[in-house]
């Protein structure tokens, strides 16, 4: 093992002020590792909207009746709190697990050479979300499991998924002048396409708040909404979002679109048919719970597929940097 380097009272008075900077003055991530950093954020943003619906499902909601303090005497679950209590507090401590993700990815953004502070930028609107979410997290418990709150719960954990997925694609390309692949019209179809999901996202929160999963076995306010004819509606927009993916893909290759809009269109659509399918056979039997959590899961990956689709229609070359040519050079000789 080669001698590791003193440290200096300077390097230790660097590191207090700026620990982002002294970490990026002394270690160059390849192009591999920042990618890796960057989509361990977008997996555990899944994993914790999964797990927070798996708190939903078997009714911990208020399994740690209070925030930030799991009780007003502990702040973590006790014994005496039985399986809610773990499944709450475990799905809190989650979320450090999230914020370590989520900071790796900046100190490996900003720490990759030559700095790409629009990488770092994303980084860090993670982090904010996260802290958002979660001091709402504690809100929605200190008002007992209001549905308008956990409908905002949700929502904010699927903007936190479109920054990560945003971050990870951005870590795959380069920092050049975005260039579109495809024409104006077929621009414009996809971001109806991405309105129409983002509707279909919000109205399926309503669904959740009119339905019979409350998050706990005590009484909960829910919407005032007969929840059958919402998801009615929620399965009539996803019809909407599934014509315009096909239409999209048909257009797609009429216009012989490059492969990569063509294969990211594709995967939405298999997406869409699996959750549509898992959707239909939770309505038609009665919404059992571990149907419902995995159209949670399937939700985040339509969201994401959704993106991809998007961030596919256009490409980002590395950056270039404009040097001086000879004749450039041979004025400038001349002028001195």
């Amino acid at each position: 093992m080669g001698r590791v380097p003193n440290v200096t009272r300077a390097d230790a008075v660097a590191a207090v002020r700026n620990p982002l900077a002294f970490i990026a003055e002394r270690w160059t991530p390849t192009r591999r590792t920042v990618r890796r950093a960057a989509l361990y954020p977008l997996v555990m943003s899944v994993i914790i909207v999964v797990t927070g619906g798996a708190v939903r499902l078997t009714g911990s909601g208020l399994g740690c009746p209070t925030w930030p303090k799991c009780t007003d005497d502990s702040l973590t679950a006790t014994g005496a709190m039985g399986f809610h209590g773990a499944i709450e507090f475990g799905n809190r401590m989650l979320t450090y697990v999230l914020c370590a993700a989520v900071g790796w990815a900046i100190i490996a953004a900003r720490s990759e050479k030559p700095r790409r502070r629009s990488l770092t930028r994303l980084g860090w609107a993670q982090f904010w979300l996260v802290m958002s979410n979660a001091v709402l997290g504690g809100i929605v418990v200190l008002v007992g499991l209001n549905p308008y709150t956990v409908a905002a719960h949700f929502l904010a954990a699927t903007a936190l998924l479109a920054v990560a997925a945003v971050m990870w694609q951005r870590a795959r390309e380069g920092d050049g002048e975005p260039r579109p692949l495809v024409g104006k019209p077929v621009q414009q179809l996809v971001w109806f396409l991405v309105a129409a999901s983002t509707l279909l996202i919000a109205v399926g929160t309503v669904v959740t708040g009119a339905g019979p999963h409350a998050g706990d076995s005590s009484e909960v306010e829910r919407m005032p909404l007969d929840w059958e004819t919402v998801a009615k509606l929620h399965a009539v927009l996803a019809w909407i979002v599934v014509t315009l993916t096909f239409a999209l893909w048909f257009i797609l290759r009429a216009v012989d679109a490059p492969k990569d809009p063509l294969d990211r269109t594709r995967d939405l659509f298999l997406v869409l048919l699996g959750q549509g399918v898992i959707g239909y056979v939770q309505y038609f039997t009665d919404l059992p719970e571990a149907l419902v959590g995995l159209h949670m899961f399937g939700s985040c990956l339509v969201w994401i597929a959704v993106l991809r689709v998007l961030l596919a229609m256009r490409e980002r070359p590395e950056a270039t940097i404009d040097l001086p040519g000879p004749a450039a050079e041979a004025t400038v000789g001349t002028r001195a």
